[in-house]
């Protein structure tokens, strides 16, 4: 399966004029979003508290998170967003895909919207 990127916009709840834009990659495998921290931070995001993630190595690390809107293929959701690294590569995770309806498409490299929701 090849990388599937996405073109996306991270929105302040509080004030929707600040915002960040940029290509982010889709990590099945990471349960909320990532972004640098200085890209949150330029546009007003807060702190609200720690959590621990496991990275794909296995090491259990701590990071500051947030809340956030955000906006990808038609759609809006509000997300965790976590205060990574400055630098680090803007990753969409599971939890914005599954609230908005998008599975992985492997064979074509994209985002597929479902035809429903499960609430099962």
């Amino acid at each position: 399966m090849g990388l599937v990127y996405t073109n996306a916009v991270l929105v302040n709840v509080k004030d929707e004029a600040r915002t960040f834009s940029d290509s982010f990659l889709v990590d099945t495998g990471a349960t909320d979003t990532i972004v640098p921290s200085n890209e949150l931070e330029q546009i007003g995001i807060e702190r609200r508290r720690k959590r621990s993630y496991e990275l794909a190595d296995g090491t259990v690390v701590s990071y500051d998170v947030g809340v956030a809107l955000v906006r990808f293929e038609d759609e809006e959701t509000a997300i965790d967003v976590v205060f990574g690294k400055n630098g680090v590569e803007p990753l969409l995770g599971v939890t914005a895909l599954q609230s908005t309806g998008f599975i992985v498409d492997p064979a074509n490299h994209t985002l597929r919207k479902m035809s429903a929701i499960p609430l099962k």
